[in-house]
């Protein structure tokens, strides 16, 4: 891993005014990182926008946060695989038309198929992966700087994955594309080392994800504890409390 590493900040827990009058937008929202994401911002205060590409489950996590007695959410759904440039043009020139700002992304949408070696991996699905979890996270961040760059204080979270684990046999394309987003991570971060707009990367512990329940399918997923400290770490590095992080990968593998 090229990035140093950082902790999170011993006993650091979000309040309700962590992130007050920021708009936060949110990738894979329905997923299970990307629901705890969406909830634990909406909790620290922050407008959160919605994305992904199924609208009826996002339909439903705006229900469940609603009811929960959340703020509203925004929904603006969006297909990472088949997103144009101009789609994701067109989501940056919304945000700035509905909400004057955009203060944070957090990169949670993903493309994992399972364990599979090089030699049966399909290449639809090795160009889906690349796709979805590298240049799309690029296409929708490129597209989002002008706004984020305009805040005072503004941040984009990455979520990687363990490399020690990613660089073994099978593991393909996905392990190939979070080598690659760390790379990106990384350049990006270079480029902008100082001024309000920080760059983040997120390293989770294990948790439970339909995403492990796929690369660990002989464990029992069910004792993993949910995304929830993930969540809130992520919210961590969307405060400006994290400012001493910039250009870092969390890690919350260990403590």
């Amino acid at each position: 891993m090229n990035l140093a590493s950082s902790r999170l900040p011993q006993a650091w827990k979000a309040s309700p005014g962590t992130l007050e009058d920021r708009v936060i937008l949110v990738t894979g929202a329905y997923g299970g990182l990307g629901s705890a994401v969406a909830r634990a911002a909406s909790r620290a205060g922050a407008t959160v926008v919605l994305t992904g590409k199924r609208k009826r489950q996002l339909e439903q996590l705006y229900d469940a946060m609603v009811s929960e007695g959340l703020s509203e959410p925004v929904l603006h759904p969006l297909d990472m695989e088949s997103a144009t440039p101009r789609d994701y043009e067109a989501l940056a020139e919304g945000l700035q038309r509905d909400a004057g700002r955009l203060d944070g992304i957090v990169h949670t949408a993903t493309s994992f198929v399972g364990l599979t070696p090089i030699a049966m991996h399909k290449p639809d699905a090795w160009l889906r992966a690349l796709h979805v979890n590298v240049s799309a996270p690029f296409a929708l961040t490129q597209a989002c700087l002008p706004l984020l760059t305009q805040s005072p204080d503004s941040a984009a979270v990455f979520v990687l994955d363990n490399p020690e684990l990613l660089q073994r046999a099978h593991w393909g394309a996905y392990g190939v594309s979070k080598a690659a987003l760390e790379r990106f991570v990384s350049i990006l971060h270079e480029e902008h080392e100082a001024g309000a707009f920080r760059v983040h990367a997120l390293l989770p512990a294990p948790m439970r994800t339909t995403l492990r329940r796929l690369a660990y399918f002989g464990e029992d997923t069910m004792q993993q504890p949910l995304p929830d400290a993930t969540a809130d770490a992520a919210v961590y590095l969307l405060s400006n409390e994290a400012a001493a992080a910039r250009g870092t990968v969390l890690d919350l593998r260990v403590a």
